[in-house]
C-alpha cells in the first residue's frame, strides 16, 4: 500500500504564509504526478497545484503568483509554499499522488488525510 502524510497546516492572518509538506511512502515503484487539492466547506474539492512526471507544474488560476509547489523526488515529497494567503484560501488541503505500485505496476490515485488551513481576516 501507499501512504501520504501531510503536515504544515494551521491558522494564519490574511497576508501571511504557510508551507505544506506531503511525503509518500510504501509500495512505490514510481510517482507519475503529485500535488495538492483543497476543499472548502460546502464546495467541491478543487485542484491547487500538481507536479507531473515531466516536471511541469500546473496551478489553479486562483493561486497563481501566490502559491509555489516544488518536489524532492529522492524523498517522494512535495511542498506547497503559500504566500499572501486570503480568507478564501481557507480549506482542508489534501495531498494526492498517482503512484505506480510495486505489486501491480498499475497507476493508482492515493490521498492524504488532509490538513486544515484557516486564514483569518
Amino acid at each position: 500500500q501507499v501512504q501520504l502524510v501531510e503536515s504544515g497546516g494551521g491558522l494564519v492572518q490574511a497576508g501571511g504564509s504557510l508551507r505544506l509538506s506531503c511525503t509518500a511512502s510504501g509500495s512505490i515503484s514510481s510517482i507519475d504526478a503529485m500535488g495538492w487539492y483543497r476543499q472548502a466547506p460546502g464546495k467541491q474539492r478543487e485542484l491547487v497545484a500538481i507536479i507531473t512526471g515531466g516536471g511541469r507544474i500546473n496551478y489553479a488560476d486562483s493561486v497563481k503568483g501566490r502559491f509555489t509547489s516544488s518536489g524532492d523526488n529522492a524523498k517522494n515529497t512535495v511542498y506547497l509554499q503559500m504566500n499572501s494567503l486570503q480568507p478564501e484560501d481557507t480549506a482542508v488541503y489534501y495531498c494526492n499522488a498517482h503512484v505506480k505500485t510495486t505489486a501491480s505496476m498499475l497507476v493508482f490515485s492515493f490521498w492524504g488525510q488532509g490538513t486544515q488551513v484557516t486564514v483569518s481576516s
